[in-house]
């Protein structure tokens, strides 16, 4: 769309104004040599404007559905890229081609009607260029023979009269005339086009941001780390209510763990402290400051965040590290991979911190991803650190390693960590349990264990016999104490027999 808009305005712009130019300059000298024919000459003009603004509306509105309709076939094939794994593992092509082709024949069909539209427009503009050459020939003809006649009879020609001359000079200048403006006529194509993109990009650059720091905003300089939330409700359709009437203070320093159902809201609470949605009712301060008060790229700087599915760059692995830090020394990149034990596995590769990363980070492993991100958090030194899910996709080898160093992540930071595996949440200072957007249960691990009508201690004895039967899969000393091998899952399945 961008380059399209450029397009015209640097080209087509150009040749609009030298066209005007044209257009009035020639206009003048027609009236100045003859404006008797040049009011003949001017007599098609109306109807022509009249098409231009009839087809131009007719265009734009062509040019919006084809724009849309193409948008629509780029997001088929963007959404099919990235999934082609599970495309092909369910033997989904024919469908996909299939979705494609008819998002394609849909711009097809508005490219059609396009053409169609300029093969009427064009000639009918030409029609109207000659039409009125042909009153200018004929009446300039009739004009000439009648001077011709009076000279015949008189001697002398007619004072004022049209010679052959007059004439064929006056139909050179009318074609200076008529050409600009079939020009002009031509260029509403392409002002169409641009006119559609230009629509198209300040839709998104008139968008006002639903998030943003407010004129009198404070700087998020010294933070301790004391999160406060009082009666927070939040909502993302404005009708079902995924938080409600949460409230709960986290100390700095201090580690909350999350737990609860799917769905029960905790991953929304995380995203509502580094402000990616504000409350819908209540407050969360930092420091007893309400988090919409602070600067919004300040306070996210105090903010580090480590996924359960972390994204990489495109770039080498020393430049993921110091993403957050791009102006870090590379003792420094060492340092923070060192800690998040990912130094070991980067030197092994044969470009050590200079090896490119793929796309997503798709060439290293889960656990390798993973350590990374915890190395660019690390290195960003946040005051307040949120984990989500930062180890349930990954080995039991490779989750003791990042167990390791988020343990060295998480010193003198106030963290707040969720977690399904919830034996990874015994360390945490106070566990916060959430259902359905309620907080139904808080407490340390120990004393919510031991309620034995609790949810955290329902859920804990889940886990605890979800694993028993895993195990039972499993021959001794096979995997990593998942049930792996086909023996294993034989011997599970004859034991449920």
């Amino acid at each position: 769309d961008s380059e399209r808009l450029w397009d015209f305005i640097a080209f087509m712009s150009l040749e609009s104004i030298s066209a005007v130019l044209i257009i009035v300059g020639v206009g003048v000298a027609l009236f100045v040599f003859n404006w008797k024919l040049a009011i003949f000459t001017l007599m098609p003009i109306p109807v022509m404007f009249g098409m231009i603004v009839f087809f131009h509306k007719h265009m734009h509105s062509i040019m919006r559905r084809r724009m849309h309709r193409w948008g629509k076939m780029t997001s088929v094939v963007t959404d099919a890229l990235p999934g082609v794994r599970v495309i092909k593992a369910f033997n989904q092509e024919d469908r996909e081609v299939s979705r494609f082709q008819q998002s394609n024949r849909d711009v097809y069909d508005e490219d059609v009607k396009i053409i169609n539209t300029w093969t009427i427009f064009g000639p009918a503009m030409s029609f109207c260029t000659q039409v009125g050459v042909v009153i200018v020939w004929l009446l300039g003809g009739y004009w000439v023979i009648e001077n011709w006649q009076y000279k015949q009879i008189h001697g002398v020609a007619m004072e004022g009269g049209m010679t052959l001359g007059m004439l064929m000079t006056f139909i050179g200048y009318m074609g200076m005339f008529y050409g600009p403006i079939r020009q002009i006529a031509m260029i509403d194509r392409r002002l169409n086009r641009a006119a559609t993109s230009a629509h198209r990009i300040f839709e998104i650059l008139d968008t006002a941001p639903a998030i943003f720091s407010s004129n009198e905003a404070r700087p998020a300089d010294a933070l301790t780390g004391k999160i406060e939330l009082r009666d927070v409700s939040f909502s993302y359709d404005g009708v079902r209510r995924v938080l409600k009437n949460i409230s709960l203070t986290i100390e700095p320093g201090q580690m909350i763990g999350l737990a609860g159902p799917s769905g029960a809201g905790k991953t929304t609470l995380v995203n509502l402290i580094s402000r990616f949605y504000d409350v819908l009712e209540g407050q969360i301060l930092i420091d007893g400051i309400d988090v919409r008060d602070y600067d919004l790229g300040q306070l996210r700087q105090k903010i580090g965040v480590v996924l359960q599915e972390p994204f990489l760059f495109h770039g080498t692995v020393a430049e993921n590290i110091a993403y957050g830090s791009p102006d870090c020394a590379l003792e420094e990149i060492i340092t923070a991979a060192r800690t998040a034990n990912a130094h070991d596995f980067i030197v092994g590769f044969p470009d050590g911190y200079d090896t490119m990363v793929g796309e997503r980070g798709q060439t290293l492993s889960g656990g390798e991803r993973q350590r990374i991100s915890i190395a660019r958090a690390i290195i960003h030194n946040p005051r307040i650190l949120i984990l989500d899910e930062a180890t349930s996709s990954v080995d039991s080898e490779t989750e003791k390693l990042i167990q390791e160093a988020i343990e060295r992540l998480v010193a003198s930071r106030t963290t707040i960590a969720i977690a399904h595996r919830l034996s990874t949440l015994r360390r945490a200072d106070k566990l916060v349990i959430l259902k359905a957007g309620d907080m139904i249960e808080q407490g340390t691990h120990d004393e919510l264990a031991a309620k034995e009508d609790g949810l955290y201690a329902r859920l804990l004895s889940m886990q605890a016999e979800t694993q028993a039967v895993i195990g039972l899969g499993g021959a001794p000393g096979a995997g990593h104490g998942y049930g792996g091998g086909e023996g294993g899952r034989q011997r599970h399945r004859g034991h449920r027999h």
